[in-house]
């Protein structure tokens, strides 16, 4: 049986025993508590690890979960060994203040967002992307959409040329020399932040089916505002099929990339069922069903 139908059950049980008896209700919660906790033996464990600088590291999976496979050279295996801010770390705007919502993450992401108010929710989403290109030196996989279509090209940036935006006219021209470094690297992002955003980038990836969700694949409404949050870890109960995913988002003002916490089961921590039927609530954003999306 599923961890929530589980919950559910047992909860009833508790609840429909008490309105039969003379029992107080809190006498007879207590004598149903053991019960209780038996039924949810796979909803009890402690999934952080303080210590941890990664995702694989500092967060374990549900009792009866493991990680799903992942090639050492996939974006899904790139995303599980990006780096963690010490455990009770808080994120911070692009300004440098901090926000003050401790109930939406249970950790922060260690990259730098800048000093502009640019690094927002699909921002993040397409930084990770272009980061595990970058590390690869995969240049001809670094490319974004504009909103207005226009298809920015890093191997174009590389090479030295720039955009230019006349109006809802963009195209490049020829600055200098090739460009190497990582500030270059750092420009380009910044200008893909400023003319791409949750629209262009829903646009520019394909649907896909929940039951077939992966690591790196993003849950993406487009609009003003809309949201995007990108599935960082899943996990899998072998003997039951069912999975369990992690998110991470950036959201508005821009700052920092945090791993979201579950805020409908908490006592799945920072998983998330992908059995959630229509409405896919995280802290910051409701999603649906088709919203699931991937480069």
């Amino acid at each position: 049986m599923r961890p929530m139908q589980t919950l559910f059950i047992a909860l009833i049980v508790i609840f429909t025993s008490c309105s039969e008896s003379k029992k107080s209700i809190s006498e007879c919660v207590n004598k149903n508590k053991q019960n209780l906790e038996q039924n949810l033996p796979q909803l009890q464990f402690d999934y952080i690890n303080s210590q941890g600088t990664t995702i694989t590291t500092r967060f374990n999976p549900p009792q009866g979960f493991e990680r799903v496979e992942v090639n050492e050279n996939s974006f899904g295996h790139y995303l599980r060994k990006i780096p963690l801010k010490p455990h009770g770390a808080i994120v911070k705007y692009h300004n440098g203040y901090e926000k003050d919502r401790p109930d939406v993450y249970a950790a922060v992401v260690d990259l730098p967002i800048g000093t502009k108010n640019l690094h927002q929710c699909a921002d993040a989403v397409m930084r990770l992307k272009a980061d595990y290109h970058y590390s690869r030196e995969e240049w001809d996989s670094i490319h974004f959409n504009l909103t207005n279509g226009f298809n920015l090209e890093y191997r174009q940036w590389k090479e030295g040329k720039r955009l230019k935006v006349d109006g809802n006219k963009t195209f490049w021209y020829k600055d200098s020399s090739p460009y190497t470094d990582k500030d270059s690297y750092w420009k380009y992002l910044e200008t893909v932040w400023s003319f791409a955003g949750t629209l262009s980038l829903s646009k520019e990836l394909k649907p896909i089916a929940i039951e077939n969700m992966q690591i790196g694949d993003v849950f993406i409404q487009g609009g003003s505002p809309g949201h995007a949050v990108i599935v960082i870890d899943v996990a899998i109960n072998k003997t039951t099929d069912q999975k369990v995913f992690m998110l991470a988002q950036s959201y508005m003002p821009a700052q920092e990339t945090q791993i979201l916490i579950n805020p409908r089961y908490s006592e799945l921590g920072v998983w998330y069922s992908s059995d959630f039927e229509k409405t896919l609530i995280t802290p910051e954003w409701n999603f649906r069903l088709g919203d699931l999306k991937r480069f």
